[in-house]
């Protein structure tokens, strides 16, 4: 079997008030890589609706477009490395998801989170209850390969930190700005590397 062919699809899963196009230059790398990418609109994208709910569209979204034995992988943009997490620790994807890849996810809140008033936003400030729950157990992560990648320079998920996990692979990246993590050059190689990297050799 070649190297393409033990790849897995990955679907890729945007932040707030993104589209999947957000994911443009991240998706033609990892096509000229040899994998097979997949993203979703989430609707609404602006926090309107709760992050389970979103969470729900992405598991809809890997039902309706794969067989229930094919295995997936996952890389989630900000809020999306939120959606993904609960996807996969609350609606079952933990048992078909083999690599989730967070990029500046807000995984412990941001302060930014306290301007939007509505669900979402709420959901994504630091303390909330929805990311303390979805916290409690994150050391399920550890049944999959869990790669978490951030930049200290992050304006976005305040503070920085916020985005550190206790659990999985950390790579942390000297990138000037929130959006530009999904082009810089670093980023999508430590993304194309996670995805490569055998089952079971994440701490």
């Amino acid at each position: 079997m070649n190297k393409e062919q033990q790849r897995n699809s990955v679907v890729l899963v945007h932040g707030i008030f993104d589209t999947y196009r957000v994911f443009d230059r991240m998706a033609s790398y990892l096509g000229e890589n040899g994998w097979q990418t997949y993203s979703l609109d989430l609707i609404p994208n602006n926090g309107d609706k709760g992050l389970e709910e979103l969470a729900a569209q992405v598991a809809d979204y890997i039902g309706s477009n794969f067989a229930p034995t094919e295995s997936l992988d996952l890389v989630g943009f900000s809020m999306g490395g939120i959606v993904s997490r609960y996807y996969l620790q609350r609606l079952g994807g933990i048992e078909r998801i083999q690599r989730l890849v967070s990029i500046s996810a807000p995984n412990h809140g941001t302060a930014i989170a306290y301007f939007p008033q509505n669900i979402g936003g709420k959901q994504m400030r630091p303390r909330s209850q929805f990311l303390q729950d979805l916290n409690r157990d994150m050391a399920m992560l550890e049944e999959i390969n869990y790669t978490c990648i951030w930049t200290p320079f992050d304006l976005m998920i305040v503070p920085a930190s916020s985005s550190k996990m206790p659990v999985g692979e950390e790579v942390v990246l000297p990138v000037g700005m929130h959006p530009w993590m999904l082009t810089d050059t670093k980023c999508l190689e430590s993304v194309a590397r996670a995805l490569s990297t055998p089952l079971g050799t994440s701490k």
